[in-house]
């Protein structure tokens, strides 16, 4: 312990209240102090001009082009710290269409096809809560439910973990359209991302199972950048399981993928279809980690 905080825990016990000021770990003056004196500074054409604001105050500096390879980092930054300090140690992570209605709103649904996948929005509900029970009995800090914090899919989620009384996590992501986190998202771990690929990098970095309910291209891109990262070594395997496997056997010909040679028929190991919540959690605690692809 420095200097400063030691003199910040005096201060604590001799009844002064803890401010961020004192959680400090060196002796140099904290930015946040001259972004605060900075925002009283007098009215002059000089304090007025862009070029006198603090780099990291000024939202029009931060959004240059030149500055990308910065918004990439505070990307990855901001949301890895906070579910750190959160305590967030693996995930349960859930893709899913945020189009598939539940079952109440199923007759209002675009489609006959969309009506009848409102079942896997149950599914999902259902499989989240007994996730989030495993996750409480463990301290809160591993299988947490993460999903893109959407409507759909992603709402069954975290509605599914609230309702068992445990945490949620929700990646979302600004699109064209105005669309807020669902309601049930944990407040303090609701993100909100400009680059898909920090996104899903955060998707995949404690990801302890990864379970794909049926969805749109959204979801496809999700569930083949993470095959592709586990097919190529850049991932370690974790449980895959797709809910639906009349949908996905529908959509995609994975069997003509591995006849074609375009992947091989051991790739088609790194996948298991299910349809309920009780079949996914018992292929989770049955699952054992395929061989490397050397030794198939």
């Amino acid at each position: 312990m420095g200097p400063v905080q030691r003199r910040a825990r005096e201060r604590v016990r001799q009844g002064y209240p803890m401010t961020a000021d004192d959680d400090h770990r060196n002796v140099f003056r904290q930015s946040r102090q001259d972004a605060r004196i900075t925002a009283h500074d007098p009215d002059t054409p000089q304090t007025r001009a862009p070029s006198y604001r603090l780099a990291y105050t000024d939202t029009e500096f931060l959004v240059r082009d030149e500055l990308r390879p910065v918004r990439l980092q505070l990307e990855l930054l901001k949301a890895g710290m906070i579910m750190d300090e959160r305590g967030v140690e693996s995930t349960v992570v859930m893709f899913g269409g945020a189009r598939i209605p539940s079952p109440d709103q199923a007759s209002g649904a675009r489609t006959p096809t969309l009506a009848r996948l409102s079942r896997y929005y149950a599914e999902a509900e259902r499989f989240a809560q007994a996730m989030t029970r495993r996750s409480m009995e463990a301290g809160g800090r591993e299988w947490v439910v993460c999903t893109g914090g959407g409507p759909g899919v992603m709402e069954a989620g975290n509605k599914g973990a609230h309702d068992a009384g445990g945490q949620s996590i929700g990646l979302g992501i600004v699109l064209p359209h105005e669309q807020a986190p669902n309601a049930y998202v944990t407040p303090g771990l609701s993100f909100n991302f400009h680059y898909f690929a920090i996104r899903k990098m955060h998707f995949l970095m404690r990801a302890r199972v990864i379970t794909v309910f049926p969805g749109g291209f959204g979801t496809l891109d999700e569930m083949f950048e993470a095959l592709t990262l586990i097919q190529t070594q850049r991932m370690k395997p974790v449980p895959f399981l797709l809910f639906g496997r009349e949908f996905w056997h529908g959509i995609i010909n994975w069997q003509a993928l591995a006849e074609a040679g375009t992947i091989g028929a051991a790739d088609l190991e790194l996948i298991r279809f299910v349809e309920t919540s009780d079949e996914a959690i018992a292929a989770i605690d049955a699952w054992t980690a395929p061989p490397p692809p050397m030794t198939r």
